[in-house]
């Protein structure tokens, strides 16, 4: 029966934060002088620091044509243009201690996403917090890259069915391996609680890889402001900049960068041995500002975000995607990189209708995967240039509805455009639009 009893408190506090106040008010009935009750407390005191979370979105969407390349949650197949799906399945563990004066200690966090694709790791890491001062922390192991808002922005908070498509191309998972040291003043009254700042050096795959191929790191920074409320009103503006600065060694002679070929943007051939176990560089740069406009006791709020990113980014001559591995062809030869300059950004507009259950979304982003060359100039022979250049624009419209804290509907359209071109099946707009409707249970 001890044992039993002991099992049965674990399940009741392992339900998460909000059973906290209901395992307290069953802590306070136990007899500690009692060796049932001196195990019991025993128990709450080791799993009492203990969270669990977690989500599921379950799905189902509908596509222009069969079998369209798209950004709304992977591709689809050859013969398919509607289909079920488990988008995300979400189980998140967090441990947290705090001293006596309610300050953090330690935290570690165990995050695993299940579908029908498969199980993986999403987020496996410690922090440890310095006590004196309280300002500064160190996290190390799999975790969110700290670049740019929408990157660090939950999928579960997200009101929008996925990050923008540039979002995706350069920080697929948006995780990745390393140590990151953070600034970030935790008592209410330091002056300087409004800022947060962080560092962090990463292997650069994330978790397109099972280990890194090179002994290259990404620095990786962003300096953010915490919303801060605007003198004469109650608008809540905040806002960052972020940076990451790495790269990929080359493991072949030659290295392709745009330039002119017959009169025309082209990519040219940079052939040298010397070009072997040089850095190629990934070289981001981004600033990114969110605004709340309240509209008033229990009427939601008007909500506008932006982001901006530039810069340089090294792949291969088919995708603009960060490489996993080294890029091979198949028949196993190591195949060239690639050297684009990029930008790209988005646009958000939220409204509440009336009330903080209804809202609308509308979003625009776009990606420019080669700033050197647009439209038409794609596709004439000899300058090997290839889908991976194409500039695409997105318009997505949405409506959420909040049925309570644990419960969300969404429907959202995205519709897509590419530039047209003289490549052979890009001469006109692709047919890829998406509509998705999603449920999403919360814990």
């Amino acid at each position: 029966m001890m044992r039993i009893a002991k099992y049965f408190l674990v399940i009741v506090i392992l339900l998460g934060s909000t059973m906290v106040v209901r395992a307290q008010f069953l802590m306070d009935m136990i007899d500690t002088t009692t060796t049932l009750g001196k195990g019991m407390m025993a128990m709450y005191k080791k799993y009492d620091a203990i969270q669990v979370s977690g989500y599921i979105q379950p799905q189902f969407q509908l596509a222009q044509e069969k079998g369209i390349g798209s950004y709304a949650g992977g591709n689809f197949p050859a013969a398919v243009n509607n289909r079920f799906s488990l988008r995300r399945g979400r189980l998140r563990v967090d441990y947290e201690r705090y001293n006596k004066h309610d300050m953090p200690v330690v935290q570690f966090a165990f995050q695993f996403d299940g579908t029908e694709r498969g199980v993986f790791i999403r987020d496996f890491y410690g922090r440890i917090f310095e006590t004196r001062y309280n300002l500064f922390s160190l996290a190390a192991g799999m975790f969110a890259r700290p670049f740019g808002y929408e990157v660090n922005l939950s999928s579960s908070d997200r009101e929008t069915p996925e990050r923008g498509r540039m979002s995706q191309i350069l920080m697929k998972t948006e995780r990745d391996l390393g140590a990151m040291v953070s600034f970030e003043p935790r008592a209410k009254d330091h002056p300087l609680n409004f800022l947060k700042i962080d560092a962090g050096l990463f292997n650069g795959q994330g978790l397109t890889a099972t280990s890194d191929f090179d002994s290259h790191k990404d620095i990786i920074s962003r300096i953010s402001v915490k919303p801060q409320r605007i003198k004469g009103n109650n608008w809540l503006l905040s806002g960052g900049v972020s940076m990451l600065y790495g790269g990929m060694a080359q493991f072949t002679p030659t290295i392709y960068r745009m330039g002119t070929v017959n009169g025309k943007p082209g990519y040219i051939a940079d052939s040298s041995a010397a070009n072997i176990d040089k850095i190629a560089p990934r070289h981001y740069y981004g600033a990114d500002i969110q605004l709340k406009i309240p509209n008033g006791p229990g009427k939601g709020s008007t909500q506008f975000r932006a982001e901006y990113l530039r810069g340089k980014q090294t792949a291969t001559a088919v995708t603009t995607e960060t490489p996993g591995i080294i890029p091979v062809d198949a028949q196993g030869n190591v195949l060239p990189l690639y050297l684009r300059n990029f930008d790209g950004a988005y646009l958000y507009f939220l409204q509440n209708l009336g009330s903080e259950q209804h809202q609308v979304v509308v979003k625009y982003d776009w990606y420019d995967p080669n700033k050197k060359v647009e439209g038409k100039e794609i596709g004439i022979p000899g300058e090997g240039l290839t889908a991976a250049d194409i500039r695409y624009n997105t318009l997505g419209l949405g409506y959420l509805y909040y049925a309570n804290e644990h419960l969300k509907f969404m429907f959202y359209y995205d519709w897509v455009q590419n530039e047209t071109t003289e490549l052979e099946g890009f001469k006109e707009d692709l047919k890829d639009n998406v509509l998705t409707c999603r449920i999403q249970y919360r814990f």
